[in-house]
């Protein structure tokens, strides 16, 4: 009997409904398929019902991939590594959906990770993702709103998000003491053009270090007291890290790297 690992995040979806509604939210008949974490397959039999294309699945753990490998045989690729270590842009030649019950304990890291090393050009269609409710209402947080910070801004830069639905304890193996939430992400057509996505993980970093705070000391920090920035995006310096909107920050990066070149 396959035991969960605390250590790796490790959570198994069991709940057969809600492994059905989630190969159902698009079509993936003919698609290429990439799994994060598919742990004891539980998820990729059902997608396998779906005929894909081709079906990828990275998992870490080197007993639930040996435990894969018997079970589904030539039906998937198995790559054994810790999916921080992948480069997903090598795996396919054409654009893939990927499905994931994300590691609990770097499923920002995870996140993080594709958007930054994103350019232009996706690899992706659909991400299909499950994380922490906690951690989802972050990722789908508005401004001025007390969950909206760093991740929010980066992740909703390139990427439209919805919530599909939340998912109860009751439906993993070992039971989580927290609930889940399933989002959807899609790739979006237009978005600001930052050179280094890291200018904008430096500058939301900088700004949300003390979110409580006004904002006045980290824009002094990052930009001199400039007025000029200051009356052409409208800011004001008594508001809080959290009051401004996405399209500042990633304002604000692009003037910072200008201010830089």
């Amino acid at each position: 009997m396959i035991k969960a690992k605390k250590s790796l995040g490790q959570n198994f979806l069991i709940d057969k409904k809600i492994l059905e509604e989630i190969t159902n939210i698009i079509p993936i008949k003919n698609k290429n398929i990439l799994e994060i974490g598919p742990g004891t397959g539980n998820l990729t039999s059902y997608i396998l019902k779906k005929n894909p294309k081709k079906l990828i699945v990275i998992e870490k753990d080197k007993s639930l991939a040996s435990n894969l490998n018997n079970n589904f045989k030539n039906q998937i690729i198995i790559i054994n590594d810790d999916i921080l270590k992948v480069d997903e842009n090598r795996l396919f030649e054409e654009n893939v959906i990927v499905f994931g019950n994300l590691p609990y304990n770097i499923s920002t890291e995870i996140l993080s990770k594709w958007i930054l090393n994103l350019d232009n050009n996706f690899w992706f269609d659909y991400l299909i993702l499950m994380f922490q409710k906690e951690v989802a209402d972050r990722i789908i947080s508005d401004f001025n709103t007390s969950t909206y910070g760093r991740l929010s801004i980066l992740a909703n830069w390139k990427l439209n998000i919805k919530k599909i639905f939340d998912i109860k304890p009751e439906a993993f193996s070992p039971k989580p003491k927290i609930d889940s939430t399933l989002l959807f992400f899609t790739p979006k057509k237009n978005f600001e053009k930052i050179n280094n996505p890291k200018n904008l993980e430096k500058i939301t970093r900088i700004f949300f270090n003390h979110r409580r705070k006004m904002i006045k000391k980290p824009f002094n920090q990052l930009f001199n007291d400039d007025q000029k920035i200051l009356h052409k995006l409208k800011i004001d310096l008594n508001l809080r890290p959290q009051n401004l909107d996405f399209n500042t920050y990633y304002e604000l990066t692009k003037i910072y790297e200008n201010l830089r070149n």
